[in-house]
C-alpha cells in the first residue's frame, strides 16, 4: 500500500493545529507548555484516513521563527504540504521563509489553505486569495488549488480532504526494497519497554529483529518492536511515521539527527559535494569558507561552505561547493538540504547532495567541476561508473559501492552488469565478493606493466619474466594478493601477458641464448642428464664449464626459470626430464604396492636418501603423495 506523509506549514498562530485537529480529530500538541500557550514548540504527529481508505500521517511543525530547526527536522520525507495562511492576516515571515524552505527542498505537491475564513468577508477572502496567488509565482505551489477553510465552522475541510485524496494518486510509491533509512526527530523510554525513536521513514523497510546501526556512531542495536500511527507492527515502511523500540542501546545513545539504517549500510563524512542555491531575496551572500548552519535530515550541524567554482554566490545564484563539517553526519546522494546563517539565524538557501563521501577539492578544479557535473545531470548508472573510476585504485567491491550510494546491492549489482556488458568496467570474483573497475584503469596499469615488461627483458634478456609479487607490490599493493593475482589472470586472458609459474612476461617474449650460452646451455644439460638422480652442486656446475662464470650462472639460473631445470628445494636441482620420469616412477609403484617408503624410492631411483626425501616432500607438497606413517600414498 502507498504511504502518505502530509506536512503542514506557515506562519505562527495561523491555525495549523487547529486545522489537523479539524480534519483528524486529535490534538497534536504533546507538550503542557504547548497547549496552554497555543503554539506549537515540538514536531506533532497524527493520522487519518483518506475517503479512497488510503492511510495518511501527518505532521505539524512549529510555525515560530524560534523553533524553526524543529520544523526543519519534520519535513524531512514528506510528500505533500499544506501551506496554512490566515485570512485575517495573510502571508507573512514565517510563511515566506517555511516557502523557501519548501521550495529549496523540492517537495512537489502541495496545497494552500486560507485558514479563520470565518473571520473575514467573502470580498477581503478574495484580496488575500489573488495576493497569495501572486506571492507564489515561480514555487512548486504555483498553480496550486487554494482552499479557504474554517476549522471552527467546518467549511471547506471536506474539500481539502478531497484534494489531498486525488493528489495522493499522483505520488510515487516508494521502493521498499531500497536501504531503509530513518532520521531520528525523537528519542525517549517508556517504563517496561527501554529505549524508543521516532522519525519518518525515508526508504526501504524496517523489520522487527532487524539488527541496526545509529549512525555516524557505531552504536548497534536490534528493532524490538514497530508502532506505525499508535498501532503495533511487524514492519515499517518507507513513507510512513513510525515509533521503533531498540534493544541494547540507551536514550543517551541515540539523538535527534541520528540515522537508524542497517549496520555498515553507510559511511561518515565530514565532507560534502553539494549543488548550492541562494534564496532570490536572501539578506546576505555567501563568500568563501562562510560559517552556515547546514539541516538534513532531523540534523543541524555547523560547517564552511567552500565555493567551487565562483568567488563569492549573490542571491538566486547556484554553485558547486563543498561543505566542511565541524560534525561527522551520513548522507545519501541526491539528499535535499537547507542551510541558515550562522549568525543572526534566517535561511540564506540549500541544495542537493551531489557526493557524500568526496575528496577534498580545489577551488576551481576543472575536472572537479566536471564530475560534480556529471553527478548532477547523469543517470544513476553514470554515476556509479563515475564512482568506480574514481575508486578503481582501490579495486572496490559491489558491497563499497552500496555503502557509497545507499543502494542495496543487488541494485548496485545490477548497474554494474549493464556497465561490464558496455564494456566501461571489469569485475573480478573473489569467493563471495564481487570486486570491479573501470575499463580506464585497467588499460592504464595494463599499458604501465607492459612498458615495465619490454624494459625487463631489455634489461634481462635470460630471466622468464618479473615476479609476480613485484607486479603486486608495485602496482596492486593496496588490494589483496589473490585479487591480485585475479587482475594478473585477466591481463593473461587478454593476451597482454604470459604467466610462467610465478613469473610474468610478455605474450610474445622468449628467451633466446646467444651461440655461447647456447653452449653452455647444453654443456650443464648434459651433465644433469648423464647424473639423472645423483645432486649435482653448483659449484660442480662452475668448475666443470670452461666459460666466464658470471655467464655460466645466468644460464644456470634461466634454465630453472625456463623449467628445463626443476629445483626441488633450493640446494637440490635435476633435470626437468628426470623429474617427469621420477615423478612417474613414484606413481606406478605406488599403484602396483599399495605405497612407497623413502628406502623404496631411493632404491628405484638408484639415488642416496637426501634427494629421495627431496622429491618425495615435493610430490606432497603438490598433493600426488600424501605421508602414512613410514610411508606414501597416492593422494
Amino acid at each position: 500500500m502507498k504511504n502518505i506523509i502530509i506536512g503542514t506549514a506557515g506562519h505562527i498562530d495561523h491555525g495549523k493545529t487547529t486545522l489537523i485537529k479539524a480534519i483528524t480529530g486529535r490534538e497534536t500538541d504533546r507538550l503542557k507548555e504547548e497547549q496552554e500557550r497555543g503554539i506549537s514548540i515540538e514536531l506533532g504527529f497524527t493520522y487519518f484516513d483518506l475517503p479512497s481508505g488510503k492511510r495518511a500521517g501527518i505532521i505539524d511543525v512549529p510555525g515560530h521563527e524560534k523553533f524553526i530547526k524543529n520544523m526543519l527536522a519534520g519535513v524531512t520525507g514528506i510528500d505533500i504540504v499544506v501551506l496554512v495562511i490566515a485570512a485575517d492576516e495573510g502571508i507573512m515571515p514565517q510563511t515566506k521563509e517555511h516557502l523557501d524552505i519548501l521550495n529549496l527542498l523540492k517537495i512537489e505537491k502541495g496545497i494552500i489553505a486560507i485558514t479563520k475564513a470565518e473571520l473575514v468577508d467573502d470580498d477581503w477572502l478574495e484580496l488575500v486569495k489573488e495576493d497569495v496567488k501572486e506571492r507564489v509565482k515561480g514555487t512548486f505551489l504555483e498553480n496550486s488549488p487554494i482552499i479557504p477553510v474554517s476549522s471552527i465552522n467546518k467549511t471547506g475541510i471536506d474539500e481539502l480532504i478531497s484534494t489531498i485524496d486525488k493528489f495522493t494518486e499522483e505520488i510515487e510509491e516508494r521502493d521498499d526494497k531500497d536501504t531503509p533509512r530513518l532520521p531520528v526527530d525523537r528519542v525517549f523510554t517508556i517504563s517496561g519497554f527501554g529505549t524508543v525513536v521516532t522519525g519518518t521513514l525515508i526508504s526501504g523497510k524496517l523489520t522487527i529483529g532487524d539488527e541496526i546501526q545509529i549512525f555516524p556512531g557505531n552504536n548497534t542495536g536490534r528493532i524490538r518492536s514497530i508502532q506505525v500511527h499508535g498501532k503495533d507492527s511487524d514492519f515499517g515502511y518507507g513513507g510512513q511515521r513510525v515509533a521503533v523500540n531498540l534493544a541494547g542501546l540507551k536514550k543517551t545513545d541515540i539523538k535527534r539527527g541520528d540515522i537508524i539504517a542497517p549496520i555498515d549500510s553507510m559511511e561518515p563524512t565530514m565532507m560534502l559535494d553539494v549543488k548550492l542555491k541562494l534564496i532570490e531575496d536572501s539578506q546576505r551572500i555567501i563568500e568563501n569558507r562562510t560559517r552556515v548552519r547546514l539541516y538534513i535530515g532531523s540534523s543541524e550541524i555547523l560547517c564552511r561552505v567552500v565555493l567551487l567554482d565562483k568567488e563569492q554566490l549573490t542571491p538566486g545564484e547556484t554553485c558547486y561547493a563543498q561543505l566542511r563539517l565541524e560534525e561527522s553526519i551520513v548522507a545519501k546522494r541526491g539528499d535535499r538540504f537547507i542551510i541558515r546563517f550562522y549568525s543572526p539565524m534566517i535561511t540564506i538557501g540549500g541544495g542537493e547532495i551531489l557526493e557524500p563521501n568526496p575528496p577534498k577539492r580545489k577551488r576551481f578544479d576543472e575536472n572537479a567541476i566536471k564530475e560534480l557535473e556529471l553527478k548532477e545531470k547523469g543517470s544513476i548508472t553514470d554515476i556509479i561508473e563515475e564512482i568506480i573510476k574514481d575508486k578503481s585504485r582501490d579495486f572496490p567491491s559491489i558491497k563499497d559501492i552500496s555503502v557509497i550510494t545507499v543502494m542495496p546491492e543487488d541494485k548496485v549489482q545490477e548497474e554494474v552488469e549493464h556497465l561490464e556488458k558496455d564494456s566501461k568496467v571489469m569485475t573480478f570474483r573473489l569467493l563471495k565478493d564481487i570486486h570491479v573497475i573501470h575499463e580506464d584503469h585497467f588499460d592504464k596499469l595494463s599499458n604501465m606493466i607492459k612498458n615495465d615488461l619490454e624494459k625487463f627483458h631489455e634489461k634481462h634478456s635470460l630471466k622468464v619474466g618479473m615476479s609476480k609479487e613485484e607486479i603486486r607490490s608495485k602496482y596492486l599493493k593496496n588490494i589483496k594478493p589473490k585479487l591480485g593475482d585475479s587482475f594478473i589472470n585477466k591481463l593473461e586472458e587478454k593476451g597482454i601477458v604470459k604467466i610462467i609459474n610465478e613469473s610474468i612476461s610478455l605474450r610474445d617474449f622468449e628467451v633466446r641464448f646467444t651461440k655461447t650460452q647456447e653452449a653452455i646451455k647444453e654443456k650443464i644439460e648434459d651433465i644433469y642428464l648423464e647424473n639423472k638422480f645423483t645432486l649435482v652442486k653448483k659449484e660442480d656446475i662452475l668448475s666443470s664449464i670452461k666459460y666466464d662464470k658470471k655467464d655460466i650462472l645466468q644460464v644456470y639460473d634461466a634454465l630453472i626459470e625456463i623449467g628445463t631445470l626443476t629445483k626441488i628445494k633450493e640446494d637440490i636441482v635435476i633435470h626437468s626430464k628426470m623429474y617427469k620420469e621420477g615423478k612417474e616412477k613414484v606413481i606406478n609403484f605406488i599403484k602396483e604396492n599399495g605405497s612407497i617408503t623413502i628406502a623404496q624410492l631411493r632404491d628405484l631411483l638408484n639415488t642416496n636418501r637426501k634427494l629421495a626425501v627431496s622429491l618425495i616432500e615435493n610430490l606432497d607438497e603438490q598433493k600426488i603423495t600424501k605421508r602414512m606413517g613410514d610411508n606414501r600414498v597416492l593422494y
